[in-house]
């Protein structure tokens, strides 16, 4: 990773281009026979190829529209006059997962009644490492949803430049209103079915929404009961005394503020000392972003969770960031519950992005609640109202009409400095997979680093990803991200023998 004291210049200057590796000579034959498969000709019209994808998963639009945006953005790859077909049969198999591990939970609640919910592992990539990504437990999972997730982590990893393969899962289990001994009865028997399929150098799932510290110690112990092995490896996003890494609960959203502080700054627009900032969500990710743009001197504006928004006129503070953190990390209540507990007003059925502060104005969004939550028309609102810069602090929380709106106020060129600044899930949230990835080193070591070496190997992490988007050869920082971290992919299979 580039040292602290290298500049982002000196950074980007040192960082290569990523690879583009030649055709080979012979062309491969047409993949696919079947009524049932997902074709792709020696002519490799990608086009029909997502037609055909559509046909096969139309129930899935969440990951259909991931492997759409990727495709699209990748377009100038696959027109490549020499290798362009090379690229597509590389993304055709990018684009189905290794392996998806379906199972039933059967757990029992407080009345002594068993309940039945669904688990999945979905185990997209090995190319680079074991599979890397979190566990999700929402009413919302589905198989869709987890193969989205682990089709976006799969490059997201490949961003950090740790030897980190790409997977999701989770289960329709719904936290909410659950008692402390009924999720411990889930995490145990989820983790009952999944410990056969994970392991330190084979498949390291984390955490997600819905599963924080507690019940990722939850599964660790049952994991331990189960195997007779410590295990400490084979799951992150632990508590610090069960071999966790410090920072590791802060880093997605400490490293989200870092990589906007360096693209801020590189594109010479105003600092986020005394910027008005949205905030959207409240869990994890929003929690520490919130606190680390205070920390650098922005005024952030709001937070929200499913009932509505959090409106702060004068700006959030210290205080109010308390408060918030106490009523969802420990209280586990709603934000409208602690409405007189702050200084701002709660608008019920409402985000940041449909509500806005009186004062009608604020330069960078950040959206970290969910996906799908900022549509075309909000984001064209949003950047007639004043908005320079969106960075993801969720999974595609901008959907492809709002992706559209930004690139069409995007820079003019990879260098410039006008226009919208857009910077990607698979970039902007990359901190928490990079300290995951720490942390797996940190337990193989039997070590246990300070905080503040974890926050600079953090730091030096987001310099390293930054860097990327400006040499990966896409035109904006949204496209360098997917071309660096596509050719990364595509250079590990060609290694592996996986496409030709």
């Amino acid at each position: 990773l580039p040292s602290l004291s290298t500049s982002i210049t000196d950074s980007i200057q040192s960082t290569p281009k990523p690879t583009i590796i030649e055709q080979p000579d012979s062309t491969m034959n047409s993949i696919g026979s079947t009524d049932n498969d997902v074709t792709c000709s020696s002519a490799l019209d990608i086009m029909a190829f997502l037609s055909d994808l559509r046909a096969k998963y139309a129930h899935q639009s969440t990951f259909l529209q991931s492997v759409e945006e990727m495709a699209l953005s990748l377009q100038p790859l696959f027109e490549d006059p020499e290798r362009g077909d090379f690229y597509k049969r590389a993304f055709l198999v990018m684009a189905e997962p290794e392996r998806t591990v379906s199972f039933r939970v059967a757990w029992v609640d407080d009345k002594g009644i068993m309940r039945i919910n669904r688990g999945w592992r979905v185990e997209f990539s090995s190319v680079l490492g074991p599979y890397k990504g979190g566990l999700r437990f929402h009413p919302t999972v589905d198989e869709g949803i987890l193969k989205f997730l682990g089709f976006e982590q799969m490059f997201k990893n490949a961003l950090t430049g740790l030897p980190l393969g790409g997977g999701k899962g989770g289960a329709d289990f719904d936290p909410k209103g659950k008692s402390p001994r009924e999720v411990q009865s889930f995490c145990e028997s989820f983790m009952t079915e999944l410990h056969r399929h994970i392991h330190p150098s084979t498949d390291v799932p984390a955490g997600d929404i819905g599963v924080g510290g507690r019940e990722i110690g939850f599964m660790l112990g049952q994991y331990k009961r189960i195997t007779n092995r410590h295990g400490e490896g084979v799951l992150t996003g632990k508590p610090i005394d069960a071999g966790g890494s410090l920072l590791r609960p802060e880093a997605t959203g400490y490293g989200l503020i870092y990589i906007a502080k360096l693209a801020t700054s590189e594109k010479g627009r105003r600092p986020l000392e005394g910027a008005r900032c949205a905030v959207s969500g409240s869990g994890n990710v929003a929690q520490y972003a919130v606190e680390k743009l205070m920390e650098f001197g922005a005024k952030v504006v709001t937070m929200s969770d499913s009932g509505g928004v959090l409106v702060f006129e004068k700006g959030m503070t210290r205080g109010d960031w308390e408060e918030i953190v106490k009523a969802k990390q420990v209280d586990r209540i709603r934000l409208s519950a602690i409405e007189d507990r702050v200084t701002g007003s709660f608008v019920p059925n409402e985000s940041p992005w449909t509500v806005q502060p009186s004062s009608n104005n604020y330069e960078y969004a950040f959206p970290c609640a969910t996906q799908n939550e900022i549509d075309g028309p909000s984001a064209l609102h949003l950047v007639e109202n004043g908005v320079v810069g969106f960075f993801e602090g969720a999974n595609l929380p901008i959907t492809l009409d709002g992706q559209s709106v930004l690139k069409e106020a995007a820079p003019s060129g990879i260098g410039a400095s006008d226009g919208v600044i857009y910077i990607p899930g698979k970039a902007a949230n990359a901190g928490g997979v990079g300290v995951s990835g720490l942390e797996m080193s940190q337990n193989a070591q039997h070590l246990s680093w300070k905080a503040e070496e974890v926050d600079n190997k953090l730091k030096g992490l987001m310099e390293h990803i930054y860097a990327q988007l400006i040499s990966g050869g896409g035109e904006t920082l949204d496209s360098g991200a997917n071309w660096a971290s596509f050719l990364k992919v595509v250079n590990g299979m060609k290694d592996l023998g996986w496409v030709s």
